[in-house]
């Protein structure tokens, strides 16, 4: 299934969903970021989806994590949280999203590096190399937010 990110756009279609989901920056130990090139557009992104009945949002996150990467993860912090109405997500079957998504910072505590259905490759990137690469917007918003180390996650 395919997918569209609008952000701030007239031309986005109307939103019909809203779907909690949750991200995570996950770093190794060199500092580098965890990226996934995604299948159903081509560009890289921070892994995470959707959370499921019966479990909590960070639960969502090592979760994702875990299915996309291969990874287990352990939660360590809050980025922030990205519920911007301008930011609409598209699907070829028709849904189409308000974005809601709350990003953690989390680390590798075991698993096993190794490609899903969602993605096409995953890297850990340099902070210095991420510009470089194709990202929507708002994926490199949560990475900034990150980077800067802030005193307190975004709110927005």
């Amino acid at each position: 299934m395919g997918r569209v990110e609008y952000f701030d756009d007239p031309d986005a279609p109307r939103p019909n969903s809203f779907v909690v989901a949750a991200s995570a920056v996950v770093t190794d130990e060199g500092g580098r970021i965890l990226l996934q090139r995604r299948t159903d557009n081509g560009l890289y992104a921070l892994p995470g989806g959707v959370m499921d009945f019966g479990e909590s949002l960070p639960g969502a996150a090592v979760r994702e994590v875990r299915e996309e990467t291969g990874l287990d993860v352990e939660i360590t912090g809050l980025v922030g949280t990205y519920t911007d109405p301008r930011h609409i997500i598209a699907y070829s079957d028709g849904e189409v999203r308000q974005q809601f998504n709350v990003c953690f910072i989390a680390r590798v505590v075991g698993g096993d590096l190794r490609i899903s259905g969602e993605s096409t490759e995953l890297c850990f990137v340099a902070t210095e190399e991420i510009d470089a690469l194709p990202m929507h917007h708002t994926q490199r918003m949560r990475i900034k937010h990150f980077v800067e180390r802030r005193g307190g996650p975004y709110l927005g």
